[in-house]
């Protein structure tokens, strides 16, 4: 017979049992579609190259300072320029960060997204613009010509994609900048999110100190070049860089050789994807174990339609069919049951992507970049070919081997089953409800995880409540620096004088808005030894009314006044905890006298404030420093203002374009050209902190559900079955007084044997496999009693309630059509 012949008979079949192949393709759907979703955003994130020529070559440049404990640090102006100019492994090297500037004169002013880069960035990337020329050296010269491109989507949306823009001037932050070349659409840097304008940096060498490591370094290798002696290179130009730049006033040299700086380069494909590798492959092996499910539940139908064929292929097999015929035909109908599942799974696929991106964290990697391609679709097939042998094999290896011939001599279908029968239908249950119970224990400890991140405070309330936005004052616009917090201060009123607003308040950055500001601090009753430097410290500058209307509570001493601040008044307020680190308690903070250098003023603790979880809930609140947004020898500045800051405001009304619309008004009452900038919710950056935990949580949730249900789907399966083969077994045990409760028991009690037994299973494996996500917990042990306890008691009660709804139609069977019926 031809395979062509053989198609015909397994669609001829499929089709006279349409309840059997709609519920066998749709199982096995959903444990592919499920694969197939979560595979492709692994492939996506982890497993593609970087959308860039020769990715291979492209590494993250930075340093780790062991001396004072920081394990990732950034570069510092006096690096690049050493690293450029001297490096013998880096055929391209440059140093980005990003901003945000205002542009002005081209309608509205706007207040834009902005990656400033040296020369060498672009050209590590090999990504030629699509229309003008990138960066070179000539434009990173200060006292240069100011220069600016654009992305494909500014362009195309700020200038209708005019190709005449080139040479063209628009005024970013006050200052007239040239358009010197236009960026491809499909030009992605690394995974920020898209930026409008590319600025170059304009180091001046002259000026240039040692500090300062605020900016991310990137290189592309040279030919042949490998990491470890990219690695060894940065290491010898490392005292080079020491002995070529001055510390900064206040400081000695001595201080930075005592942080010990070190390389720390790495694939650029670490610094977009990030620790998120772990969190995929938790996923991707949960939705395995549904796929693993999915496919004994569909074995078990294989089964009882292989016991429904018996006498058929016992026949065939007495009309001289081979033994190894009947089993090729029996894996050929598998292999065509999983590829129609295959590609109803990747219909149900497409879908689900979808969702996963729109339910995906804003911090996920690559979000842009996930769809499904051919890899996906190898995988795919591979699946469906590795579940189809997996459950086609199951009733192969027991109908279509030397079980064959014994068809013609057992009895109807309704005779009773031994026990040999019945086995591999009862293993296979017990697998899928000990899968099931991991999978439950993996979403019972996020839940729990959850639950323990919301009962923490994040040191500030109701943050539904409380609408920030940012805003630059640059020096075009107001140049005197009190004139620039008296405009400020104007505009904090003005706001706060809006129908609705119960407060108002100025911070430099927003609690949980990713604050990177960190400094070194000195107490004044704290001896040091020569060349120490202190733990750095999270710098906000604040107005007095930010306290309040974040909800941050001033536990000890005061406040500041706008008198302190108009008189560059040299005070500050700390955090809780590094009052406690420094001084025991907050009350003994009080008075006491910190600096950032010795150039510095000393400034007076006047107060202590509760503690911010800047960086989650799931992390160690870090120590703090507040200090005024006006002050005099500061970090070398004799005047200090600052320019770029964030309002806070509480209503009941924030997060809606009403409000903002008359915060617009007020702020541009005192300036027409100062454009407002990532208008959002206080409850917008709390989520984001915990979006990763939700994200894994509706993932493992979503699994365990699916889970559950293909499992007591099983379970539900072999005891109806084994009911509907023990009918006349059921008639005698009635005909001679058993009681219909009795009768319902016994299959009950078979049903809690089975899910028993894979509980007891899944128990095992779970306390080995839940080690794996130590690393996504927060305050729950892998082996949390509470958790193992209610999910073994859900299981349990679930496989009762399975078992009860077959067990009562054995109850109901009248004997005398059950002897009838044999």
């Amino acid at each position: 017979m031809s395979w062509r012949d053989q198609l015909k008979q397994v669609f001829r079949r499929l089709a006279r049992s349409p309840l059997f192949t709609a519920v066998t393709l749709l199982t096995l759907a959903v444990g592919i579609g499920a694969n197939t979703a979560i595979f492709t955003v692994l492939e996506s994130v982890l497993l593609k190259p970087l959308p860039y020529p020769q990715p291979n070559e492209l590494i993250g440049v930075g340093l780790t300072a062991p001396g004072v404990n920081i394990k990732d640090l950034d570069l510092s102006p006096s690096d690049y320029f050493i690293f450029r100019d001297q490096s013998r492994t880096f055929q391209d090297f440059g140093m980005y960060s990003g901003d945000s500037v205002s542009v002005t004169g081209v309608a509205e002013p706007e207040h834009v997204r902005v990656l400033r880069v040296t020369d060498g960035v672009l050209n590590a990337l090999a990504v030629p613009p699509m229309i003008g020329r990138i960066f070179t050296q000539a434009d990173d010269t200060p006292g240069s010509p100011n220069t600016v491109m654009l992305t494909y989507g500014y362009w195309r949306r700020k200038f209708g994609s005019d190709t005449a823009i080139l040479g063209r001037t628009i005024k970013i932050d006050g200052d007239s900048c040239q358009v010197i070349g236009v960026m491809p659409r499909k030009f992605r840097f690394l995974d920020w999110e898209e930026p409008e304008l590319i600025l170059p940096f304009q180091f001046d060498r002259n000026k240039v100190h040692l500090g300062n490591f605020s900016y991310d370094g990137i290189a592309r290798l040279k030919p042949g070049a490998t990491l470890e002696q990219a690695n060894t290179d940065v290491g010898r130009m490392l005292p080079i860089v020491l002995q070529s730049f001055p510390a900064p006033p206040g400081f000695s040299i001595e201080l930075f050789k005592h942080a010990g700086t070190a390389p720390n380069l790495r694939p650029l494909k670490q610094d977009v994807v990030g620790d998120v590798g772990k969190l995929l492959w938790v996923l991707m092996g949960s939705i395995g174990m549904v796929l693993l499910i999915a496919c004994a539940n569909v074995a078990n139908l294989l089964l009882v339609r292989a016991e429904g064929r018996q006498q058929e292929l016992t026949i065939r097999a007495a009309l001289g069919a081979s033994r190894a015929r009947i089993a090729a035909e029996l894996l050929f109908e598998s292999f065509i049951i999983g590829l129609l599942g295959s590609v109803l799974g990747l219909a149900l696929a497409f879908g689900a992507l979808r969702l996963l991106v729109t339910l995906a964290p804003a911090g996920l990697p690559r979000l842009g970049e996930i769809g499904i391609d051919l890899p996906v679709l190898l995988f795919t097939l591979v699946v469906s070919l590795l579940a189809s042998l997996l459950f086609g094999s199951i009733p192969v290896l027991k109908y279509g081997g030397s079980q064959a011939g014994t068809g013609l001599r057992e009895g109807g279908r309704t005779l009773s089953q031994s026990r040999d029968r019945h086995r591999a239908r009862n293993t296979l249950v017990v697998v899928q409800v000990g899968l099931a119970f991991v999978l439950l224990i993996c979403s019972g400890l996020m839940i729990r995880t959850f639950r323990a991140l919301t009962q923490v405070n994040p040191g500030f309330v109701d943050p539904t409540d409380v609408q920030t936005f940012g805003l630059s004052i640059p020096e075009s616009e107001v140049k005197e620096p009190e004139a620039v917090v008296r405009m400020e201060e104007g505009i904090m009123r003005k706001i706060a004088a809006i129908p609705g607003v119960t407060s108002a308040g100025i911070t430099t950055s927003i609690p949980m808005g990713n604050n990177r500001w960190m400094d070194p601090v000195f107490a004044d009753d704290h001896a040091y030894t020569e060349g120490q430097i202190p733990p750095l410290r999270r710098f906000r500058f604040v107005s007095p009314e930010a306290f309040a209307t974040l909800g941050i509570p001033v536990i000890a001493g005061r406040n500041l006044t706008w008198a302190d601040i108009y008189n560059q008044s040299s005070l500050a307020l700390i955090s809780a905890n590094f009052a406690s680190e420094y001084w025991g308690s907050p009350s003994q903070a009080l008075g006491k006298r910190i600096r950032t250098s010795a150039k510095d003023n000393w400034s007076e603790i006047i107060g202590v404030v509760g503690n911010t979880y800047d960086d989650g809930v799931n992390e160690e609140a870090p120590t703090a420093i507040y200090w005024p947004l006006y002050q005099k020898n500061f970090e070398s500045d004799s005047i200090a203002v600052r320019r770029d800051i964030s309002f806070v405001i509480r209503s009941s009304r924030a997060g809606s374009e009403s409000l903002m619309k008359e915060v617009r008004d007020a702020v541009w009452s005192f300036d027409g050209n100062l454009p407002l900038a990532n208008a959002r919710t206080l409850e917008y950056y709390y989520s984001h902190s915990m979006a990763r935990t939700s994200f894994t949580l509706v993932m493992l949730v979503i699994a365990g559900g699916m889970a559950l249900l293909l499992g007591t789907v099983g379970l539900y399966g072999v005891i109806a079955y084994s009911v509907s083969q023990r009918t006349r077994e059921i008639g005698i045990r009635i005909a001679l007084g058993a009681q219909q409760n009795e009768l319902a028991g016994m299959f009950v009690r078979q049903g809690l044997w089975l899910a028993g037994a894979g509980v007891a299973c899944g128990i095992a494996v779970a306390i080995g496999v839940m080690r794996l996500m130590s690393s996504l917990l927060f305050h729950v042990s892998p082996a949390d009693p509470i958790t193992y306890g209610a999910v073994s008691v859900g299981l349990i009660a679930t496989a009762a309630a399975a078992s009860y709804l077959p067990s009562r139609r054995a109850a109901g069977v009248d004997p005398v059509d059950a002897l009838r019926a044999e």
